[in-house]
């Protein structure tokens, strides 16, 4: 069994430093990681997690460790991994295996590796672990499964597929994929949507998405906001996250969506909305937080200004047609690391940014660690209810338990001084009564 696969060990120090700092600005989940310390509800229990390898990802794996678990992890994304953090996880004993600029080849082996660890607990980041091991156990293997499966052998990974007691998933697109397995009748387990928790939702998304998401355009490109035509595709928890935060910063904000209910909402917050043909002729910046496919298509490049950036915040590179980009390109450079120009026939030259995913962890350092505190410790609690629960648990998508949803959110509150209105025993009375009148 591979033991490991980083970059380069010797950037271990530097890893550590890094995670540390995390640590002190995560005060709910090392309140959290405390009590798993003594409880040890992990104990005996293998979890392989398929996450974004990051200085706040190596806290939460410290937590389920000293929670009891062994924990392998592979990358949830071929270019979002520190390899410093990276480095300092396997350098501590952790199963790694991601490193920055994995090829689709490597980051299928990875999660093969993961999955020759025997787990009983899966955590996700996008789905691609729990897809690929039930693309093997259903006998539906394409390109990418059949890669993992070459690495624990097929016959291993049903073996595995039927001793996991259960899983989370961290993000939309991977809580769409679980709840399509889920209609289909072919889930196997039962997983938590830590992704749907309210507080998460409110927090996460829009706050840790939206800053990320600026942040690693303005890294990437040293672009000045103020007084640019920005558009959004997508108002949901992410994109109106990310559109109130260039708003905020001068941008001219658009808002391109099919769905009626948030197309309102947006107009009513003050933004344009219209179609993706129309805001391809004044957009200077184009973000994609869909979730969907081809959402920037070879009709809208051909549409574009000179200079206009393309830059992705969903979880797959697939929201922009990056095939078609390149089939309109003659000649591509690549002037600053993040940034690939594809210069046109017609002498216009089209901007991508981070090879169309996901712009905030590949070109920048993802959500603040402050964000990644209450999202973490969410799912370290959604672990302890698998384990704790699985056995009365359906194959199904579950929703984050309220009671683990508010306890986290109170933990966020009270290590920032906030203290909460209790409601007097009238009040809690008044609430769940139906016989008071007008």
């Amino acid at each position: 069994m591979q033991p490991t696969w980083v970059r380069d060990p010797s950037l271990a120090g530097e890893g550590v430093q890094k995670i540390e700092l995390a640590e002190s600005l995560m005060p709910v989940l090392n309140m959290v990681r405390a009590r798993l310390a003594v409880e040890k509800p992990f104990k005996g229990i293998t979890i392989a997690a398929c996450l974004h390898v990051t200085k706040e990802t190596a806290v939460l794996l410290r937590a389920l460790r000293d929670g009891g678990a062994k924990v392998a992890i592979a990358a949830s994304n071929p270019l979002s991994t520190q390899d410093d953090v990276a480095a300092a996880l396997a350098a501590e004993g952790f199963h790694v295996y991601a490193f920055k600029g994995m090829s689709t080849e490597e980051y299928y082996t990875a999660i093969g590796y993961v999955l020759n660890h025997n787990p009983d607990i899966t955590v996700d980041d996008g789905a691609d672990l729990v897809s690929t091991l039930h693309k093997i156990y259903h006998g539906r293997m394409d390109s990418t499964s059949s890669i993992a499966a070459g690495v624990v052998g097929v016959e291993k990974v049903r073996q595995i597929a039927r001793k996991v007691l259960g899983g989370t998933e961290e993000t939309t697109t991977g809580v769409i994929r679980l709840k399509a397995l889920a209609r289909e009748g072919m889930l196997l387990y039962p997983v938590v949507a830590v992704n749907d928790a309210r507080s998460k939702s409110l927090f996460d998304n829009p706050l840790g998405t939206g800053q990320s998401t600026l942040d690693g355009i303005m890294r990437s490109t040293n672009i000045l906001l103020a007084g640019k035509n920005l558009v959004v595709c997508g108002y949901g928890r992410v994109g109106s996250g990310i559109a109130e935060r260039a708003r905020g910063m001068g941008a001219r904000v658009t808002i391109v969506e099919p769905d009626p209910i948030k197309a309102l909402q947006a107009y009513m917050a003050g933004y344009q909305v219209t179609t993706m043909a129309k805001a391809a002729t004044y957009g200077d910046i184009f973000i994609t937080a869909t979730g969907d496919i081809n959402v920037i298509r070879r009709e809208h490049i051909e549409k574009m200004r000179d200079g206009a950036i393309l830059a992705n915040a969903g979880h797959m590179d697939v929201e922009i047609d990056k095939e078609g980009l390149r089939k309109m390109a003659v000649s591509v450079d690549r002037p600053r690391p993040c940034m690939e120009v594809y210069r046109m026939a017609d002498g216009r030259h089209i901007i991508l940014l981070g090879e169309g995913r996901l712009v905030n962890l590949v070109c920048a350092e993802g959500h603040p660690s402050e964000v990644m505190d209450l999202s973490f410790s969410i799912q370290a609690e959604s672990i302890r209810y698998i384990v704790e629960n699985h056995e009365n648990l359906a194959p199904e998508v579950y929703d984050v338990p309220s009671e683990v949803d508010k306890g986290v959110a109170y933990l966020k509150l009270k290590s920032v001084g906030v203290e909460l209105e209790e409601l007097t025993d009238q009040q809690k009375t008044y609430l769940s009564a139906w016989f008071y009148g007008t």
